[in-house]
């Protein structure tokens, strides 16, 4: 007989774990049975599912690297007694948290996916039902005995992406997130379509799980923009105590070539700044020396983004800090992917 997987749901907070009081039309956190009560499609789910969710519940835009630690807690603490793990996340900080816990989770053998919903389980257009039930659905794929996914993945509208490729692209629409720079590892239709040639390959098997917990928030984002001044940028070059910036620029990594600009930028390289050059366009990569507005910040050994997104870059350069990565070694490193995460 057929061994039942065993899933574990993690409820953090957002639009997705929220049940409609009809009375008053507040909206409220359900509890483990609730949700079983509002989806009586669960039960016919071929394997065993539990719940553990955050003692207070967060809006995402509250989401910061503490609440990164407690999920990858509470995943530490259950990984041997279950098969798969399903985050119920608010969706307009999803994509960050999602790469987080791509970094914070090293040697990962099990599938741990990021859903959420644009709309509560109880309103009568839902999109939490889809998304959360295919989502326990793909985790608890497995093949000869072993998890088909066995990484951190994004599941939304139909499709799963890896988690540190994706983007939030609306605010509105069903389809709130689009991976522009890797094809999405499983598409849900009549049947489930799993592209094995787009999972993470593991090299080496059967390593134990190692959980990073601690993350540097020593960082920031700057994006340009025509007609940035000195004062901005210095201002932010200034942060007391900055370890990284994730400088969002132009195209394939270009950026003004005023005097003052590339001066603040090589002095601050120079003082230790690890900056690295991300593209601010949704899709694409940084391509730096392809164009002159770009050469100049390639011979100040700027780190190189390539196609990373903004969300798995800022993580990952708080998971490198927080590793204590060597300044020396940082560039090469953070250049080169872990995860999946870029090329």
């Amino acid at each position: 007989m057929k061994k039942k997987t065993n899933i574990l749901l993690i409820y953090t907070g957002g639009t997705i774990g929220m049940v409609k009081d009809y009375k008053t039309g507040a909206l409220k956190a359900f509890n483990f049975e609730e949700l079983v009560k509002n989806i009586p499609e669960l039960k016919q789910l071929d394997c065993n599912l539990r719940g553990v969710s955050f003692d207070d519940p967060i809006d995402s835009s509250n989401m910061n690297p503490h609440y990164w630690a407690v999920i990858a807690s509470i995943i530490e603490e259950h990984y041997h007694d279950n098969d798969g793990f399903v985050v119920l996340h608010g969706s307009d900080t999803m994509s960050y948290s999602a790469s987080a816990l791509s970094f914070m989770l090293e040697n990962l053998e099990k599938p741990v996916i990021f859903t959420g919903s644009q709309l509560p389980i109880g309103d009568l257009r839902t999109d939490a039902k889809e998304n959360l039930i295919t989502s326990i659905e793909i985790a608890a794929l497995q093949k000869r005995g072993k998890p088909v996914l066995q990484e951190v993945g994004l599941y939304f509208e139909y499709k799963l992406y890896r988690a540190n490729r994706t983007t939030k692209i609306n605010a509105e629409h069903f389809e709130a997130f689009d991976s522009l720079n890797y094809p999405p590892l499983v598409e849900s239709g009549v049947h489930l379509k799993v592209h094995q040639n787009y999972l993470i390959k593991k090299v080496t098997k059967n390593k134990s799980l190692r959980v990073h917990k601690k993350m540097d928030n020593r960082v920031a984002i700057l994006k340009l923009f025509p007609g940035i001044n000195q004062n901005v940028l210095q201002s932010v070059l200034d942060i007391p105590d900055l370890k990284a910036l994730i400088l969002e620029t132009y195209g394939a990594g270009n950026a003004p070539m005023d005097e003052w600009f590339l001066n603040a930028i090589k002095k601050a390289v120079e003082n230790g700044l690890h900056i690295i050059n991300v593209t601010q366009c949704s899709g694409g990569s940084v391509f730096m020396g392809h164009y002159e507005t770009s050469e100049k910040l390639k011979e100040m050994q700027l780190v190189n983004g390539k196609d990373i997104t903004t969300e798995a870059a800022i993580t990952k350069a708080m998971y490198l800090l927080g590793t204590g990565v060597p300044d020396k070694l940082f560039k090469t490193i953070f250049e080169t992917p872990l995860r999946g995460e870029m090329v």
